[in-house]
């Protein structure tokens, strides 16, 4: 995926998530005023590749949104990135205080942001590209405690990535 295509994925994921938007051609206006030149025809393989659905607001209108990914509050956010996980993830490796979780392409962003829902305080902060997350931990303790911080995500991360296998 291209660094230009990547940008404008993360910032499709932005903007759906700050306003609701009901049309591909809403979706256009929003990224040209964010200076993204774009096509609807464009927008069009952004919806698909990002598998943004149309979901049903309190008032009866859709609007385009990550599966799952509901009104504030209207889904918990452990069930949501249970369902990331089950969808998206294909591995989750450690290094230090460093996380690594491998996606299906495109999809980092959606587990990204679901990671980041839960928060944890023992996570600083996710970064997605396409199809691999980075997940920092902070270093609250020693890193060689058995029990330390980074021990304990990485081990919910693999479970549930485990779980999604079974």
């Amino acid at each position: 995926m291209s660094k230009v295509k990547a940008e404008r994925h993360r910032l499709i994921l932005s903007i759906i998530a700050q306003q609701a938007i009901e049309t591909q051609d809403e979706l256009v206006a929003a990224l040209q005023a964010e200076q993204f030149q774009v096509t609807q025809a464009t927008v069009s393989r952004d919806i698909k590749e990002l598998r943004l659905a149309k979901v049903a607001m309190p008032d009866g209108r859709y609007r385009y949104a990550l599966p799952g990914n509901f009104a504030e509050g209207d889904e918990d956010p452990m069930r949501r990135l249970q369902r990331a996980f089950e969808d998206y993830v294909q591995s989750v490796d450690a290094a230090g205080n460093l996380i690594v979780v491998k996606t299906e392409p495109g999809s980092a962003p959606l587990v990204a942001a679901a990671i980041d829902g839960l928060q944890l305080g023992e996570i600083a902060g996710t970064i997605a590209g396409d199809d691999t997350i980075l997940v920092v931990v902070r270093d609250l303790q020693e890193k060689r405690l058995p029990e330390g911080p980074v021990r304990g995500v990485y081990a919910r991360l693999v479970a549930m990535v485990r779980h999604r296998t079974e």
